[in-house]
């Protein structure tokens, strides 16, 4: 499993100020949001481009654009939603798919109780957002539902990773991808 550890001075600055006492519930959701479109730039740095023709203000212009798979957003319900905004605002375009998991108090096992996919789910590179990977219950659940419809590119955006959820997704889902701003040190 690739981890790319977000250390970029405006994440951690942002992340930071996510840490105020008396933050306002419109503050936190700004700066999540903020957060999840500068960790949206990271996990996107692979994506191929293709050169294509468009017309432009002097005549046709050569330029770079995405090559291939699409995007579908994925927020775990609710936390997921406050980055999911700010992952839209550098991939627009990509579609919205919603999974809802709760935790099970006896067994603590994740539990989904809404799922809604998008129809080509096989042809596009899922994105998870969730703000922390604790225990990775969460997420491995949601990879699990992804895989059985059919995605195979998956990487997960999260502002703050455990140790036991790194190596939790790692042994369930090594051939996916996390990008978490910071990771939890023993």
């Amino acid at each position: 499993m690739k981890i790319v550890e977000v250390k970029h001075p405006l994440v951690k600055h942002k992340l930071g100020l996510m840490r105020e006492q008396d933050i306002s519930t419109k503050r936190f959701r700004e700066l999540a949001s903020e957060v999840g479109s500068l960790l949206t730039y990271e996990a996107t740095a692979d994506l191929e481009t293709e050169k294509v023709t468009i017309e432009g203000w002097n005549g046709p212009v050569e330029i770079d654009q995405i090559k291939g798979k699409k995007i579908t957003v994925v927020p775990i319900l609710r936390a997921g939603l406050g980055m999911m905004d700010g992952v839209l605002e550098n991939v627009p375009s990509a579609r919205i798919s919603v999974v809802g998991m709760y935790r099970n108090e006896e067994t603590l096992e994740p539990v989904p109780y809404f799922q809604k996919l998008v129809s080509n789910i096989d042809e596009r590179m899922a994105l998870i957002v969730d703000p922390m990977l604790a225990t990775g219950g969460s997420v491995i659940a949601t990879i699990d539902l992804l895989k059985k419809a059919g995605c195979s590119s998956i990487k997960v955006l999260v502002l703050v990773a455990a140790p036991e959820g790194i190596a939790a997704l790692e042994k369930a889902h090594p051939d996916a991808n996390c990008i978490p701003h910071r990771l939890i040190r023993d």
